[in-house]
């Protein structure tokens, strides 16, 4: 009996499929692989599901995200709340143009090729002590250093100016650029800070 026993238990065990090595391996390919029809389903989208999807990306961008003031015109509000007698009267690209009985011209520059924010003012070919507190003042806001820097630098910038010297003078002082410039009848200095400061 043991015999025709085995014998029965070796025909049941041809007819019963061993499982093959190679499928697990076959069945972690596919699982691992990118699906094939992505790429031509992402050309296949509805255009107006696109832009009804892109309009509402854009209106919740706007909706978050306040409306941002210029620099200059930060800058052009803010000096003229807190200096005397000074009137912003307008703004014609990135220049903000000011007015001031001390001074001739006044202006707010931003984003030029070389710095990132310039205050420029002219006045008298010798300069009045009123005219080198304004510019000390407003360099001081502008460029957020103490006024008594800013105002020495102002006074040095455009005391420089001379026989010995010429009428053009630059310098740096307290990480600002200062550039004086004389004419027979007005003096001017340009302040910046450049891009990378």
């Amino acid at each position: 009996m043991r015999e025709g026993g085995a014998g029965i238990w070796e025909g049941v065990a041809q007819h019963v499929e061993r499982p093959d090595p190679t499928l697990a391996l076959r069945v972690r390919r596919r699982l691992n692989a990118r699906p094939k029809g992505l790429f031509i389903m992402t050309l296949k989208l509805n255009v107006r599901g696109a832009i009804l999807v892109a309009a509402a990306i854009t209106g919740l961008v706007t909706l978050t995200s306040p409306a941002r003031a210029d620099r200059c015109d930060d800058s052009a509000k803010e000096l003229a709340n807190q200096v005397d007698r000074l009137k912003v009267n307008f703004r014609a690209r990135n220049v903000v143009y000011l007015s001031h009985p001390a001074a001739k011209e006044l202006s707010v520059a931003c984003r030029g090729d070389k710095y990132s924010i310039e205050l420029y003012a002219k006045g008298d070919r010798k300069p009045k002590p009123e005219f080198y507190g304004l510019v000390g003042s407003m360099a001081a806001i502008v460029f957020t250093v103490t006024k008594d820097d800013t105002t020495t630098g102002a006074t040095r910038c455009l005391k420089r100016m001379g026989l010995l010297r010429g009428d053009k003078i630059t310098m740096r002082y307290r990480r600002l650029n200062m550039e004086c410039t004389r004419t027979k009848t007005d003096a001017s200095i340009a302040i910046t800070r450049g891009k990378d400061e």
